[in-house]
């Protein structure tokens, strides 16, 4: 079959809908259709049904479904006039409701025919005929409220999935299987990296020790680079006056992401959804000259953004989270260079955490809803030319969306992709010319007078939880060994071993290796599984043959990898320096 692009992908998809609601309205007398889209992944329909629908449903489902597409039957699109459309739904309360809409915005009925027997309101796209609709596969059952609304009746949701080839969607299929062994959220309880519990409150997170060795990793390696690029570290605190947040414009435009004020001695504070103004601030404090400039200010600071409760998906959407924040204040004609070389440690910062495959996503305004952005269209054009510039000068691809863009300024948004080719927004750089105005920050130019400088916001992890989800999903939790929380478990064979398994402890310990010493009472293999189930990246065993073989000499260890390989018997001396070299080079 040719390759179909995304519009034709869709409009497949959402004649598969179509397919798939004229199979249950056959199969389960009774049912009423509401509604249902194509989406990024697939698609799905809601229905209203008095029984109950599961699963187990799915293969006579299926079934009925290929039988439609067997028959090859036209899809075809016709206008209605309101009271013949109405006429033709009047059973349905849920299209009706849809056709009281229309009639209000004045737009003319569609409704798309599949053969004689099956119609349904809709503007379509779809494909000619049923034929030409590619292997699918239903995929799931859920609740769902009417338009998403709680006060409406629950319906019953089916989602499913279709691709132009078997071999595409096969491949969707095992990704999205995967996916769930992989899933952050599963493999963040197992291996002990974070907690999420009621008693704290939704979206807050709680890092555990094994996954706070993570972060504090993430962290160190973001300040030693960041301090090779001359960028100076600094601290702001969690709130702030309202006012600040007030001048900055994030009361105006960004006020449905902050939480509620608190009064302190009669005056209201926010706590921080960002670090800017704290930052804007800073700069402001002293006088600046532009021999000073670029000035470049970090920090890895926790911010808290009110997210519904719906959205919130365990360290990848939360309501507190990490920010690898950095501004630098620089002049206009400097800014494409520090762009640049922002990107510049984009780049090595991925490759440094395995992330290889990516592209850039130049985000700007809607053009359409201005009212929405603070500045004026030469300021926001002068911002993304000089994004342009820079992506141009470094032959980096880009797409630009619209709508995207920060309150501010437009961005560059890094969008990565995963081990299984998922497709996730990391980091961000953005160009401000707004908040220098706003906070009436100056530097003294080479002729004595004052300008405004060029702020541009960046963040390249963009959000430290988010980031580390991505890593745990995107290595199945089995972090290389520089990342591992414990890079080598000791499993003594007997308890007879255990202080032989202290002496190569303390021996690796005084090296800088996070280890450990399996003492528990069980046989070997049991402790291999567990180390394996742990992800621990080497086990070093102890029994007979390494005592032995120590009695006269140095320390000999057997070594395996959590993959199953046996790596022999040798000197500790021989393994320490192994290990050292991977750690040195960051070996994936």
């Amino acid at each position: 079959m040719a390759y179909m692009d995304s519009s034709n992908l869709g409009a497949m998809r959402h004649s598969c809908e179509h397919i798939l609601t004229q199979a249950m309205i056959k199969l389960f007398p009774g049912i009423k259709m509401a509604m249902g889209p194509a989406t990024d992944e697939g698609f799905y329909f809601d229905f209203e049904y008095n029984g109950k629908i599961s699963d187990e449903d799915f293969p006579k489902i299926e079934k009925e479904m290929a039988s439609i597409v067997k028959r090859n039957l036209p899809i075809a699109q016709k206008n209605l006039m309101m009271e013949e459309a109405r006429s033709l739904f009047k059973e349905n309360p849920y299209k009706m409701e849809w056709l009281d809409e229309i009639e209000k915005k004045g737009e003319k009925v569609s409704v798309y025919w599949t053969g004689d027997k099956f119609v349904d309101l809709c503007s379509g796209p779809h494909v000619a005929s049923t034929g030409k609709v590619g292997p699918f596969k239903l995929l799931s059952v859920a609740g769902a409220y009417w338009r998403g609304d709680s006060k409406n009746k629950m319906l019953t949701r089916i989602y499913g999935t279709c691709f132009p080839t078997k071999e595409e969607l096969d491949k969707f299929l095992w990704q999205t299987e995967e996916a769930k062994k992989r899933d952050h959220r599963k493999l963040g309880k197992e291996l002990g990296f974070y907690l999420i519990t009621d008693d704290v409150g939704a979206g807050l997170i709680l890092w555990k020790p094994k996954g706070a060795i993570i972060r504090r990793i993430m962290e160190n390696f973001i300040m030693e680079e960041q301090s090779k690029r001359g960028f100076k570290i600094v601290f702001s605190p969690h709130i702030g006056k309202k006012q600040l947040w007030i001048t900055s414009g994030h009361w105006d435009l960004y006020r449905d992401k902050m939480y509620a004020p608190m009064k302190i001695d009669d005056v209201e504070y926010m706590v921080k959804p960002m670090n800017c103004p704290m930052h804007m601030m800073i700069y402001r404090s002293e006088l600046h000259s532009w021999k000073e400039l670029p000035l470049r200010i970090a920090e890895d600071a926790s911010v808290y953004r009110y997210e519904q409760a719906g959205e919130l998906s365990g360290m990848v959407r939360g309501r507190y989270l990490t920010q690898d924040d950095a501004h630098i204040f620089c002049t206009e004609e400097q800014v494409t260079q520090e762009f640049i070389d922002v990107m510049d440690y984009a780049f090595f910062f991925l490759k440094a955490f395995g992330i290889n495959d990516y592209y850039m996503q130049l985000s700007i305004r809607d053009p359409k809803n201005k009212n929405k952005y603070l500045g004026s269209d030469e300021i926001w054009l002068r911002a993304e030319q000089k994004i342009k510039d820079a992506v141009t000068e470094k032959k980096v691809p880009f797409i630009v969306k619209e709508g995207e863009a920060a309150f501010y300024g437009p961005k560059l948004d890094f969008m990565i992709k995963d081990s299984l080719g998922r497709e996730w927004q990391c980091g961000t750089i953005q160009i401000d010319f707004m908040l220098p105005e706003r906070f009436k920050l100056e530097y003294t130019n080479s002729t004595g007078k004052k300008q405004r400088p060029v702020v541009i916001h960046r963040a390249i992890a963009g959000s430290l939880e988010r980031f580390f989800a991505i890593l745990v999903e995107h290595y199945a939790g089995a972090f290389p060994l520089w990342l591992a929380p414990v890079q080598v478990v000791i499993l003594p064979v007997s308890d007879m071993y255990l202080d032989f398994a202290h002496r190569v402890l303390a021996n690796l310990t005084k090296q800088g290796f996070r280890c450990e010493v399996n003492s528990e009472n069980q046989t070997l293999g049991k402790k291999i599984r567990q180390s394996t189930l742990q992800k621990v990246p080497h086990m070093v065993i102890i029994g007979d043959r390494e005592v032995e073989k120590s009695k006269d000499k140095d320390l000999y260890v057997s070594v395996r990898t959590r993959t199953g390989k046996d790596l022999g018997m040798m000197d500790i001396e021989i393994f320490i320096k192994k290990l050292q070299e991977l750690i040195e080079k960051r070996a994936l």
